[in-house]
């Protein structure tokens, strides 16, 4: 489906482009010439004729560079060089073939301007060469959905060293690693000041029992 409407943007690109630049290029050389024979100008006049160049040129540019395929530029390519390239076979013919009295908005549309200066010939051979890149006839790379987290980073998140110094197995029914109480390199001391005899480094165990030597019983 995209090399038919590259196929149909590239058909209606041809003319359009064709008559912008036959209105730039007349409005402009008039414009200049003026200037040039009288020594006055006013720049202001300028603008309608760079208005259907710009238009041109845009044209051109999104037809030759979007990521489109290149069946558009190509067909708009040999549409535009077609004419010159007649000139070789039969240039009166050709010549005589394209409109000379038209006009457009009130202004004359000198349609043969660009086919004489050889513009046409130039812009259809820029358009035909955007055909030779071999990435344009290839379509976008399709993007996979990601899968789950597990799965697409390749981890097993049931597995308990997963995390250091704190991480825990996914299964609700196993139980975390219990640590000895207190640690072997804090030093034990009495929380209370001494005076409550203590067991084991903890202040809750039972006093010692008083040592008694074996004998008689009392």
């Amino acid at each position: 489906m995209r090399h038919l409407w590259s196929l149909l943007a590239g058909i209606v690109a041809a003319p359009l482009v064709w008559i912008l630049l036959a209105l730039g290029q007349d409005g402009s050389t008039s414009t200049i010439t003026t200037w040039a024979e009288t020594s006055a100008f006013n720049t202001a006049r300028l603008i309608e004729p760079a208005v259907y160049l710009g238009a041109a040129g845009i044209a051109l540019g999104l037809l030759a560079t979007l990521r489109w395929s290149p069946l558009g530029p190509l067909v708009a390519g040999l549409l535009l060089m077609a004419p010159y390239v007649g000139m070789f076979i039969a240039p009166l013919r050709v010549r005589s073939a394209v409109p000379g009295g038209w006009r457009l908005f009130g202004d004359p549309l000198p349609l043969r301007l660009p086919l004489d200066n050889g513009t046409l010939f130039f812009l259809g051979l820029v358009l035909a060469m955007a055909a030779f890149s071999l990435q344009r006839w290839r379509r976008w790379p399709v993007v996979a959905a990601p899968a789950a987290s597990g799965a697409s980073s390749g981890v097993d998140d049931t597995d308990p060293d997963l995390f250091a110094g704190g991480g825990f197995p996914s299964d609700p029914d196993s139980k975390p690693p219990t640590l000895a109480y207190p640690p072997a390199d804090v030093p034990r001391q009495q929380p209370f000041g001494g005076d409550t005899p203590t067991a084991g480094g903890s202040p809750w165990a039972s006093p010692p029992t008083p040592y008694r030597p074996q004998g008689k019983a009392e």
